[in-house]
């Protein structure tokens, strides 16, 4: 899938020799179980003094600093620059300098990564499912397209790479996550596809993972409808997540953090971190 390198994951995928990107997983840090080891969550309950430090590791390992965002599962993009300060509440960041990274964290939710092989302008999505289908069809993907528009950039010429998040073996949902996404602006085009990314809990008998009574539950494809509104919106380089169990944050319990997973069972869920930056 992607070969090991820094702390995490370097996205295996056609960027330019300017940008470096990288996906943590849950190794290489000092935090306690449940948050075991790398987490980059401060509000996860894990002490802060072990956040602070897993992320000064993460920054000797790029050797750039990063801007951390307060995710809100919304579709606000922010510019980030050296001088930019973390915290600020946005689901999406983008840059034009160099030695600055674009943070997102995610644990079940699909962080997405975006860059264009001339120009030097990078980005990140934190795309949960609420900020995947957005309102009216805006949401975290159509931020991106608009962001590269506004640098005066195709975004057919752009590529993406998907990191890991919840898989469809994993992410149960209920009628009104189907509803988000099918009845959005446009959605007329994309309908037949978008219904095949949600499996009702009743068709699943075979899979072992409901007892034939769906009650209005649907398996959901996260990865697949980010791949959809991708396309949607131009984007014809897509890599990464595909949607196998081998990228399912809930399924691969050594390698990732889950929320949905780990926060109730366990007491306490970390937070990976997804990395891009122009190198010069």
């Amino acid at each position: 899938m992607q070969n090991k390198d820094l702390i995490g994951l370097t996205p295996a995928w056609p960027a330019p020799h300017f940008v470096r990107a990288l996906m943590t997983t849950r190794e290489g840090g000092v935090s306690p179980q449940p948050w075991g080891s790398l987490n980059l969550g401060l509000f996860s309950g894990d002490q802060s003094e072990n956040v602070l430090q897993n992320r000064n590791l993460v920054q000797s390992a790029m050797g750039v600093p990063a801007v951390y965002l307060r995710q809100v599962h919304g579709v606000q993009s922010v510019a980030i620059e050296h001088q930019t300060p973390s915290g600020l509440e946005a689901d999406v960041a983008w840059t034009t300098h160099a030695g600055v990274a674009c943070a997102v964290m995610a644990a079940d939710c699909l962080p997405i990564l975006v860059c264009h092989p001339k120009a030097k302008w990078v980005a990140a999505a934190h795309a949960g499912w609420r900020g995947l289908a957005g309102t009216q069809g805006h949401g975290v993907v159509e931020t991106l397209s608009e962001g590269a528009r506004a640098q005066g950039l195709d975004t057919a010429d752009c590529m993406a790479w998907l990191g890991p998040c919840i898989g469809p073996t994993a992410f149960e949902v209920g009628e009104d996550v189907l509803q988000a996404f099918a009845l959005t602006k446009g959605s007329s085009k994309l309908e037949g596809s978008i219904e095949a990314l949600f499996v009702a809990k009743d068709k699943d008998k075979d899979k072992g993972n409901g007892n034939g009574n769906g009650n209005g539950k649907y398996w959901a494809d996260l990865a697949g409808l980010a791949r959809l509104r991708l396309k949607a919106e131009g984007f014809q380089v897509i890599c990464g997540n595909d949607s196998t169990v081998a990228w399912c944050t809930y399924r691969q319990e050594a390698q990732y953090h889950s929320h949905r997973r780990d926060a109730l069972l366990k007491g306490g869920a970390g937070r990976m971190a997804a990395y891009i930056w122009i190198t010069a």
